[in-house]
């Protein structure tokens, strides 16, 4: 569903067919901070631009002055083409960064679950090429998708119970890179009861 009413709806051209696109303005446009691409969860488990998770991220960069992108991945939605576990995926982030990008723009990425891996993932890619100014992991599946090393200022974020990224798992990953965790406690997965406080989190952090 829209988030407000200045969702914007766009299909792109990307690797594997058209991609359906969601763009939320701030509400001065004129001083956007930069774009923002955010990544959503497993397109296999039921993961769509619409999941709660990221939208209560794209409400919040949009509140924070940013130009918010979020899309399907292939397969998913009004997005053409299938699954390609994980590979395909990075390249239809990019694609969209490059239809909606200015030249130089600053970008922010953020992502949720496998959502999150993508987003890595892809601010790797970026490196050395007016690189990622910001990256926020939510609920990074860590397990079961490659998380490359980040920037030390990632902002990490995972639930006290998560039943499907263990806690412990993300803290073992958040170590080897020295990564600080901001744990929301009692929260599941998906976050259910404490988006708001999600939200709250991520103002904080990107004030």
């Amino acid at each position: 569903g829209a988030m407000n009413a200045t969702t914007q709806r766009q299909n792109i051209p990307g690797p594997a067919g058209v991609i359906e696109c969601a763009i939320d303005l701030p509400a001065q446009d004129s001083a956007a901070r930069g774009v923002a691409l955010l990544c959503h969860p497993h397109p296999l488990h039921g993961g769509t631009m619409d999941n709660k998770v990221v939208h209560t991220l794209a409400r919040a960069l949009v509140q924070l002055g940013w130009r918010v992108l979020r899309f399907n991945f292939r397969g998913v939605g009004g997005s053409a083409g299938q699954w390609d576990a994980g590979r395909g995926e990075i390249d239809d982030a990019l694609a969209v960064i490059q239809a909606f990008r200015a030249p130089n723009e600053p970008l922010a990425l953020g992502g949720f679950s496998f959502g999150a891996s993508i987003a890595s993932q892809v601010a790797q890619r970026l490196l050395g090429h007016e690189g990622v100014q910001h990256l926020v992991l939510v609920a990074p599946a860590v397990e079961n998708f490659p998380l490359t090393n980040v920037s030390p200022d990632t902002l990490v974020v995972h639930g006290e119970n998560d039943e499907i990224v263990p806690l412990a798992a993300l803290l073992r990953w958040a170590a080897s890179q020295g990564l600080p965790v901001q744990v929301i406690p009692g929260a599941t997965h998906f976050f259910h009861g404490q988006l708001p406080l999600l939200k709250r989190v991520v103002l904080n952090a990107w004030r």
